[in-house]
Order: C-alpha cells, then sequence, then structure tokens
C-alpha cells in the first residue's frame, strides 16, 4: 500500500496533469501546488518549489510535441520564456519572505482571475459548425496581408482556431509584448510555484491576437524556459520534495505528450471552458484549505 500511494498514485495522477499541460499550455503547477499541498501535506514553500521543479520535464515533453505538430509559435514562446526568466528568481525571492498563507492566496486570486476571463470570453463565443470554421479560414487567409490582427481577432472571436502560422514571422511589437508577458508570468511562477501558462495563455490570446491552440503549444515552450532559474535557486534553499516530484513527472510526461495531440481535434470553445473550469477548482481547493475547511 504504501508503494501504491507513494509512486503509483502520484505517476497516475501525473498522467492527468501531463495532459491538461499539453491541452491547455500550461505546466500543470496549478494542479500540482493543491495536490502537494492536500494531498502530500507539504508546506505552502515546499509544495510551490517541487511543482516549479516537476513543472520542467512536463513542458518540456508537451513543448516538443506541439512544436513537432505546428500547434505553437516557437519565436514567441522563446520570447516570453527568456522574459519570465529573468523575473522568476525575484519570484521565489518573495517567496521567501511571505507568510505562507499569503502565497497560497496570492495562488487563488491569480488562478481565480485568470479562470474568470478564460470563461468570459469563452461564453462570448459562437459555436462554429465545421463548415463555417473552414470559411473563416478562408476569409482570414484573403484578408491576411491587409488586416492581419483584424481577421485574426474575428476568427478567434468566433471560436476558430485562426492566427499566425507557427512558421510565420511576428512583428517586433508582438514579439516584445510576449516578452512583456514572460516578465509578469515569471514572478507568478517563482512566487506561486506555478509555469505561467495560466497567465500567459489569457495574455497572449488578448494582446497577441493568436489562436487558442497556438497559445497552448506557445506558452509551453516558454514555461520550459522561464521555470529553470526558479527550480535552481529553490534546489540551493532545499525546498524541493525531489522523490514526489520526480513520481508524479513519470506519468505527467507521457500525458503531455496526449495532451498535446488532442488540441489539435479539441474546439477552441470547449477548450476555453476546460481550461476555465479547471482553474477555479483550483483555486477554490486551494482557498478552502487554507481556511481549514478541507483540514
Amino acid at each position: 500500500m504504501d508503494i501504491f500511494m507513494l509512486y503509483v498514485l502520484p505517476a497516475l495522477v501525473g498522467v492527468g496533469i501531463g495532459i491538461l499541460s499539453g491541452l491547455l499550455g500550461i505546466g500543470g503547477g496549478t494542479v500540482m501546488v493543491p495536490i502537494f499541498r492536500l494531498a502530500f501535506d507539504m508546506s505552502p514553500v515546499m509544495s510551490t518549489a517541487t511543482s516549479l521543479f516537476t513543472i520542467i520535464p512536463t513542458s518540456v515533453s508537451g513543448a516538443v510535441s506541439h512544436i513537432r505538430h505546428k500547434t505553437c509559435i516557437p519565436s514567441l514562446g522563446i520570447a516570453a520564456g527568456l522574459g519570465g526568466a529573468i523575473t522568476s528568481p525575484l519570484g521565489v525571492w518573495l517567496a521567501q519572505i511571505s507568510p505562507a498563507w499569503m502565497i497560497m492566496l496570492a495562488a487563488a486570486l491569480i488562478i481565480g482571475w485568470s479562470a474568470f476571463k478564460m470563461l468570459s470570453k469563452a461564453f462570448k463565443m459562437k459555436k462554429a459548425s465545421p463548415s463555417a470554421v473552414g470559411s473563416l479560414q478562408a476569409t482570414a487567409a484573403v484578408h491576411a496581408e491587409t488586416a492581419p490582427d483584424k481577421s485574426i481577432e474575428s476568427a478567434t472571436a468566433s471560436g476558430s482556431p485562426v492566427g499566425p502560422s507557427p512558421s510565420s514571422k511576428l512583428t517586433r511589437k508582438q514579439l516584445l509584448v510576449g516578452a512583456v508577458i514572460g516578465l509578469v508570468a515569471g514572478v507568478a511562477s517563482g512566487y506561486v510555484g506555478v509555469g505561467g501558462g495560466f497567465i500567459m495563455v489569457p495574455m497572449m490570446l488578448s494582446l497577441v491576437g493568436i489562436s487558442m491552440r497556438q497559445a497552448s503549444g506557445t506558452s509551453l515552450i516558454a514555461v520550459m524556459i522561464l521555470a529553470i532559474p526558479g527550480v535552481i535557486e529553490q534546489a540551493l534553499l532545499g525546498n524541493i520534495n525531489y522523490a514526489a516530484g520526480i513520481a508524479i513527472a513519470i506519468g505527467s510526461i507521457p500525458g503531455a505528450v496526449i495532451g498535446a495531440r488532442l488540441v489539435r481535434v479539441v474546439p477552441e470553445r470547449m477548450l476555453r471552458f476546460i481550461f476555465g473550469c479547471f482553474l477555479l477548482l483550483a483555486a477554490a481547493l486551494l482557498v478552502l484549505n487554507e481556511f481549514g475547511i478541507l483540514s
């Protein structure tokens, strides 16, 4: 029973986390932090540190699959990742000097805000039939040269996966916006032990104008870069529970590959609903636990 609880069960949970990671473009920290805190009874600091450690192999696995299937924009992911790598150590430092309850409250608030933005956008989107999606894609392609931003915005508002193709070059302004998004996500990543995808995905959708499918893969590229400095700092501080992190990573790595494949067939509107609902659940669990309701 001890072997099952220590190794088999975490690996099975990791598969689910990996699928969500590859599907939604998150490192999985929004799920792992509550799991490490509630199921493994870790301290808030160790929960966030171990989550950050596990995020790297999970995001690498999902990012490689997204790159292979061309469901991402690598240049934007690298820009956001480098921006986040600069500020993630700052987040780790803030976590070290903050009260334990404040870390979990910050995580819940950030996750809840992201859920609200994601669900509100999903409710505004119309359900598009396959023929309508094809028509929108054709229309966007015709007008891409004269009004690329407008065509992308109108198409994504209706639920189609239209946006810059993975091979297309983004403008310098878009890449700069991506780097700024990474700066914000980096602080959150180091502070609450998440990859930052729950912040980057909504911001990439609204500020850069790419589709949900592209945002998922692009976010994972950024996550695998920006998490590295934070993990190194947490390791030097001795805050990581390697056994628990590796146990979950064993399942999350193949799970992320599965999720990256699913993103090509799951409708855009459904992706947003899944993402939003999962974020709400994670935020609620953290708040309930810190108030002692789940204890």
